[in-house]
């Protein structure tokens, strides 16, 4: 990567935020403190939580791409988003920005795949499963056949991110990730590793994993390995 100026120096990962009201815990993308290494944000102020699921087309490309690049002249190295649907302007903001992209945590399904024995599938639980279809699959090399689960429309998951409600306790969040996640695995036994689209539900994956002894991997597991390309630590 070819050295250019820079404004502010040390931070290597930039993230593109929704702009959002509800509460964001330890291990969200959004909670600073989920992170190791310093990441500088920046909210895409036209990009809200209704209008995630409705991409369809170039609808908030723009937007986002204006924000990357002003996270890119500020100084970082690497731009990564806080809602695993932008899967679908993958490839445009790769195109043209410049530097790495890694837009949704969906991007892990095709190598996770490959972890698991061919007999096993890998499921992903999502914000919203009647949406997560098509090109949002597409887009990273995801097969449409795919177990897919979302959160109940009418969970407190789902009503506080859409209402910006940042009341709900943190284990009634909890406890409604690990029920659909037992009701999903209960309809689909075939699936051997979880990858969480929404980055919201990252702060779950410990939980799930010790509940129900599956692989998990979410926006964390993808960010941190992106990091490791874009800083390799020196040994010795």
């Amino acid at each position: 990567m070819t050295s250019r100026p820079k404004t502010i120096h040390g931070v290597t990962i930039g993230i593109l935020m929704v702009r959002t009201g509800f509460r964001r815990h330890p291990g969200d993308i959004g909670h600073a403190g989920t992170w190791p290494f310093p990441v500088l944000y920046r909210v895409v102020e036209e990009a809200t939580p209704d209008r995630m699921t409705e991409l369809h087309g170039d609808s908030l490309l723009e937007p986002f791409r204006r924000a990357a690049q002003e996270l890119i002249a500020a100084g970082v190295d690497g731009i990564t988003t806080s809602c695993g649907f932008l899967s679908i302007y993958q490839r445009e903001l790769a195109e043209t920005l410049g530097v790495p992209v890694a837009t949704s945590s969906l991007l892990q399904v095709p190598m996770v795949e490959r972890l698991i024995p061919s007999r096993r599938r890998v499921g992903i639980l999502t914000f919203d499963g009647a949406a997560l279809t098509g090109p949002y699959l597409e887009a990273v090399g995801v097969a449409a056949d795919i177990p897919v689960q979302g959160m109940a429309p009418d969970s407190e998951f789902v009503r506080s991110i859409r209402a910006g409600d940042d009341t709900v306790p943190l284990e009634v969040l909890r406890q409604e990730v690990l029920g659909t996640t037992e009701r999903f695995l209960a309809a689909r036994p075939e699936v051997g590793a979880l990858v969480l689209e929404c980055t919201n539900l990252a702060p779950f994956s410990a939980d799930l994993q010790d509940r129900f002894g599956l692989p998990v991997y979410d926006t964390v597991s993808l960010v941190e390995w992106f990091y490791a390309g874009l800083r390799p630590r020196r040994h010795g």
